[in-house]
């Protein structure tokens, strides 16, 4: 085959290894998590309830295994930037536990974790099919100044019957992979620069048994 006008990145995330983190492993994630959560609270307005934490499932990129979560406050709240006649809302933390994944002798090491939050939930969106959070994890570069954001990218599914999920860019699939237990993760190159007029952005698009499209979300919000 003849070169490509578009070599995007395809696939460059390991599939995931593990299941659920469960014991002295969950807690660890868990300590990170609420570690990273925890300079938020002033600014949400409450702090996280590691009570609600949903781990999602792991993917591996750079040498590095990440495990998002999302996870709601311990209670009701009027985040600072929320216009000043606002009702408490309960926010949503979201973000990531990173490690370097243990071999057959070693304990997983060199933990990092990063959390942000949300008052824009689907308890109060109706209209969503997909609930997703995403966040940049590395850069992706081409020649001549060409290039993207590699991008971790998780979500819920809000419709029936998602069995598997795409990361779709330029009409193209750049990663895709299982629903496990109502969740998945994704990690594809996003906001892609330098190929054609007009740059690229990740569409998640969501399938049934059939390989029938059931939601569709883009990572670009046109409003912005």
């Amino acid at each position: 085959m003849p070169p490509s006008a578009r070599p995007f990145p395809r696939f460059i995330a390991d599939a995931a290894q593990e299941g659920e983190p469960t014991g002295r492993f969950a807690e660890r994630l868990t300590e990170e998590f609420r570690n990273a959560c925890e300079p938020l609270a002033g600014d949400a307005g409450s702090t996280v309830d590691p009570q609600t934490i949903r781990w999602f499932p792991e993917r591996g990129w750079g040498g590095r295994v990440y495990v998002p979560a999302t996870a709601q406050a311990g209670e009701p709240s009027v985040p600072v930037d929320s216009p000043a006649d606002s009702e408490p809302v309960l926010v949503e933390f979201y973000g990531w536990v990173s490690f370097v994944r243990a071999d057959s002798e070693d304990e997983p090491s060199d933990f990092r974790a990063s959390a942000d939050f949300t008052d824009v939930t689907a308890e109060d969106s109706p209209d969503w099919q997909v609930d997703l959070s995403d966040d940049v994890i590395g850069p992706w570069r081409s020649e001549a100044g060409r290039g993207g954001d590699v991008t971790l990218v998780w979500g819920l599914p809000l419709v029936r019957g998602a069995v598997a999920a795409t990361a779709e860019l330029d009409g193209e699939v750049v990663d895709q992979t299982p629903i496990r237990d109502g969740r998945f993760t994704l990690i594809a190159v996003d906001a892609v620069t330098g190929f054609g007029d007009s740059d690229a952005f990740l569409t998640v698009r969501l399938w049934d048994r059939k390989l029938g499209q059931v939601a569709s979300e883009s990572l670009y919000d046109e409003g912005e």
